[in-house]
């Protein structure tokens, strides 16, 4: 059986408007706990092997599971914090043990002169093999970042 390989390259951003100052914005991607309010998916879908070492160089994975039995994986590295500023990551998805799409993902705080946080999260990935594309990935980020506007 042969497999069509192919990798797809797109690029988008996101910005977002919190009414919370920028620390506790930035502490919901850095704390675990916090974290945990706002990052996953429905509640229906059961959380395995979960690690979290927010440092320059730690991982962060987690897998879920849906009802159907359907797992993704999420393998992330950090590369580059600024505390209060900035975070750069890479990460890897994963759909049963296939890797789906590798993504480079940066997040910025800056407070806002109106009060609260001006937020912008930019992702460039690449989607592989016709398993993943960039507006699944778009909207699963935008619900994550309305996850994130309730958690805060």
């Amino acid at each position: 059986m042969t497999t069509n390989r192919t990798a797809m390259h797109d690029t988008f951003r996101i910005e977002r408007h919190f009414d919370a100052v920028p620390e506790k914005v930035f502490n919901a991607f850095a704390d675990p706990a916090a974290k945990a309010k706002w990052f996953g998916g429905p509640a229906e879908m059961k959380r395995e092997d979960e690690t979290f070492d927010f440092r320059e160089g730690g991982r962060e994975t987690m897998t879920s599971v849906l009802g159907d039995g359907t797992r993704f994986g999420f393998f992330a590295t950090y590369l580059d914090i600024v505390p209060g500023e900035r975070i750069v990551y890479t990460y890897e998805m994963t759909m049963n043990g296939q890797r789906i799409s590798v993504s480079v993902a940066t997040v910025e705080v800056r407070a806002s002169r109106s009060g609260g946080t001006d937020f912008v999260v930019t992702e460039q990935g690449v989607y592989l093999d016709g398993l993943d594309n960039s507006a699944q990935r778009k909207q699963g980020t935008e619900d994550l970042m309305d996850a994130l506007a309730k958690s805060l």
